[in-house]
């Protein structure tokens, strides 16, 4: 009996271990994706987008989400590309806002979202793990309250 608990144990060692961290299949033609994506002008007029008006704060955040780009394009390329790899590029690259985010008005941050959003869609991440609502409303809606 001990012997089947002992293995039952071990087998949700494993299964929550490997939860933690999914190996990804890279999809095809990533890195001209990447590249496409760097290339583009971004922050500016389109649609109903204002753009960031002070040319400076517009200039750091493409730099920003220009180097969230090359940090994917480098966890896609090496040999175990891993969702929680992935994850902690997001943390990183949300971080580098930090500096100047109240700088960003709404419109700016959705924007920020948006872009990390393509990213994830270029790699096939499914989700950032409630980052993305962090950064843009101060808290994950999908998350429970936690009571004080």
């Amino acid at each position: 009996m001990t012997k089947y608990i002992q293995v039952f144990i071990l087998f949700l060692t494993f299964s929550a271990y490997g939860q933690h961290a999914i190996q990804m299949e890279t999809p095809e033609n990533t890195n001209e994706k990447f590249a496409e994506f760097i290339a583009k002008k971004k922050f500016i007029k389109e649609n109903y987008y204002t753009g960031i008006p002070d040319k400076k704060i517009q200039l750091l955040s493409t730099e920003n989400i220009n180097q969230v780009a090359t940090d994917f394009r480098a966890v896609a390329t090496s040999e175990k590309p891993t969702d929680k790899k992935y994850q902690e590029k997001i943390k990183i690259g949300l971080l580098r806002f930090s500096s100047f985010y109240l700088e960003l008005d709404t419109e700016d941050r959705e924007r920020v979202c948006t872009y990390f959003e393509e990213l994830m869609d270029i790699v096939g991440l499914e989700s950032s793990n409630g980052q993305l609502n962090t950064f843009m409303y101060g808290f994950d809606p999908n998350k429970p309250k936690k009571n004080h």
